[in-house]
């Protein structure tokens, strides 16, 4: 798992040499910044575009793993899903035995 993002830049990297297509520009294009886009418009559409928009990069990293468990908090939570689904078993149990009388 350490490599892989080595690996996918590698596969990509040898995928785009394959490739032949070279994009090019319309002579009618015209260039769009987002701060065009919210100009036009108008009431909560424009409120959420603004509201939304990226003014630069993030100081945090972009993924940020929660700390691990103590070993306490971790059994609490594996105590907690077995008994939720012994709860589930006994329901299911309960249905079919009045179902089959």
């Amino acid at each position: 798992m350490e490599y892989v993002y080595d690996y996918m830049f590698g596969v990509l990297s040898e995928y785009a040499k394959l490739l032949t297509y070279k994009p090019t520009k319309p002579p009618q294009a015209v260039e769009l910044c987002t701060e065009g886009i919210a100009c036009e418009l108008k009431g909560l559409e424009k409120e959420f575009m603004l509201e939304t928009l990226v003014k630069g990069p993030s100081l945090k990293a972009p993924c940020t793993m929660p700390p691990p468990f103590d070993p306490a908090t971790l059994h609490s939570i594996v105590d907690a899903r077995e008994s939720a689904m012994k709860q589930v078993e006994s329901w299911e149990n309960q249905y079919w035995q009045h179902k089959n009388k």
